[in-house]
């Protein structure tokens, strides 16, 4: 493209699902908006999940590729959540929210403020405003959520997760890792496309968990089913950090307002942050279209309480051992859908998300490890931990 200039109402620099989102419905509001990302036609990677009742209503039901009534959650004993869960299809969600009426460029932002962007082949882009939804870079030592996927046919996974059915965290005894060793739990849900994905996830931890012992418990799980792969499966890896603050009240000067990932929404607890930022696109867009400030509307000192919270949180996972972590776990589920929801999902149920945390705590169980869960001790526990080399083949592959 030649070096020219396009004037919009809005820019969105990065076209993930949530830049996509934005610029969708910024267009159905009558705004002008230019999109850009350097391939925006190039498919999404990562798998998009997320509770079914957080999504908007205006999202139609083509968007979701499996749907999951109650996923199970395995700590000391079984819980099944009652709160139907789905995984997103990132086909269906291209096609739920077309850009025809935007216009989208092809290129990469190489300077970026609150009202111009600069690309690398010399197009000039000014708007009233530019969000920035380009996601997080590398999370270097920060507190990060790590997991490593393999996509298995569902015949295969059957006897480990049956169509419909899901495991939204399996601490099971069965990854290999031992009492001294950083805790991982398994993720394992079916995709609507003829595979399950099992994957091994660490949060909380600084600088995350490497991919290989990841892996490493992967197979482990999955020998202790039965489940033998052919060698040839596809597989994901995920690795970003889940400390990103919410941009400061009128603090961003000439600073474009970041969204996404990028501006809070990446759960410190979950590491999910595609739902509620599509649900947080309209919310955006009527600041916008009234001549506010879109950072107060989006980030309320209720949800600013709610996302400290969440940071507590975090730091407290990202310090048990793994018998910890399940006894947290099954003090948390026991606990009324309300307070769930507060922790998992709720933008600012500040008061729901400070009584489950205070009865998390007191129900977790020896007395002393709550000492451990609220910082009192072991603060830097796994901070420098060796990972044994990877040395070990794959010997669950044939």
């Amino acid at each position: 493209m030649s070096a020219h200039r396009v004037e919009a109402d809005l820019c969105v620099v990065g076209l993930g699902p949530t830049g996509w989102a934005l610029t969708h419905r910024a267009v159905r509001a009558g705004m002008r908006v230019v999109a850009v990302d350097p391939r925006p036609e190039r498919p999404w990677g990562p798998t998009f999940s997320c509770w079914v009742d957080e999504l908007p209503g205006w999202l139609p039901r083509s968007a979701i590729a499996q749907r999951i009534e109650a996923p199970t959650v395995w700590a000391k004993s079984e819980h099944r959540i009652e709160r139907p869960y789905c995984v997103l299809s990132k086909h269906g969600l291209r096609e739920a929210l077309p850009l025809e009426d935007a216009t989208v460029i092809a290129g990469r932002a190489t300077a970026v403020d609150a009202h111009a962007v600069e690309l690398n082949d010399g197009t000039s882009l000014t708007a009233a405003a530019v969000f920035d939804t380009r996601g997080l870079p590398a999370p270097g030592a920060r507190r990060t959520a790590s997991a490593h996927g393999i996509f298995v046919d569902a015949e295969i996974a059957a006897p480990m997760v049956a169509d419909g059915e899901g495991l939204l965290l399996d601490w099971r005894d069965e990854n290999g890792a031992g009492p001294d060793e950083p805790p991982s739990f398994l993720y394992s849900v079916p995709l609507g496309d003829g595979t399950v994905i099992f994957e091994e996830t660490s949060l909380g931890l600084r600088g995350g968990m490497p991919q290989r012992e990841l892996r490493r418990r992967t197979l482990n799980r999955l020998a202790a089913h039965g489940i033998r792969l052919r060698g040839d499966e596809h597989t994901e890896a995920a690795h970003y950090p889940l400390d990103q603050p919410p941009p400061h009240l009128r603090g961003h000067g000439d600073a474009p307002t970041p969204f996404g990932s990028r501006g809070g929404m990446m759960h410190p607890c979950t590491g999910y942050s595609v739902a509620d930022s599509i649900a947080l696109v309209d919310t955006a867009i009527d600041a916008l279209r009234t001549g506010g400030d879109p950072v107060p509307a989006l980030w309320p000192w209720q949800a600013r309480l709610v996302y400290w919270m969440r940071m507590r949180g975090v730091y407290g996972m990202g310090r048990l051992t793994t018998e910890q972590s399940i006894s947290m776990f099954d003090a948390f589920f026991t606990a009324s859908p309300r307070q769930q929801r507060a922790l998992l999902s709720a933008h600012d149920d500040f008061a729901a998300l400070a009584s489950v945390l205070f009865m998390t705590v007191a129900r977790t169980w020896p007395f002393h490890w709550r000492f451990d869960l609220v910082g009192f001790t072991n603060r830097n526990r796994w901070v420098g931990y060796e990972y044994r080399p990877a040395t070990e083949p794959d010997h669950l592959s044939r």
